[in-house]
């Protein structure tokens, strides 16, 4: 369920790369939860990551997340209706 709604918030700009913050606030997940579900799907060639510069000087390099092809291929052949699951994304 948690992957669901992981790939349901990353296949909705899947060409955009995300931060766990912004994830975490968008699904709802914990850092508990969203970090460690990141890197399994990321070990499963689901999401790339990648080490992104800060935007200002002084403030620490982060992760950023996307889907790759197979992630976004799963994320679009899913017949899952997203709601009949109750998952509630907020919009990015």
């Amino acid at each position: 369920m948690q992957m669901l709604t992981l790939l349901q918030a990353l296949s909705a700009d899947a060409q955009r790369w995300r931060h766990g913050y912004d994830l975490m606030k968008q699904t709802g997940l914990l850092s508990g939860t969203l970090y460690p579900l990141l890197m399994r799907m990321t070990e499963q060639g689901l999401v790339e990551a990648e080490w992104r510069e800060p935007a200002r000087p002084g403030r620490p390099a982060r992760h950023a997340y996307r889907l790759t092809a197979s992630g976004l291929a799963l994320a679009r052949s899913s017949s899952t209706d997203w709601s009949a699951l109750g998952l509630k994304v907020r919009p990015a």
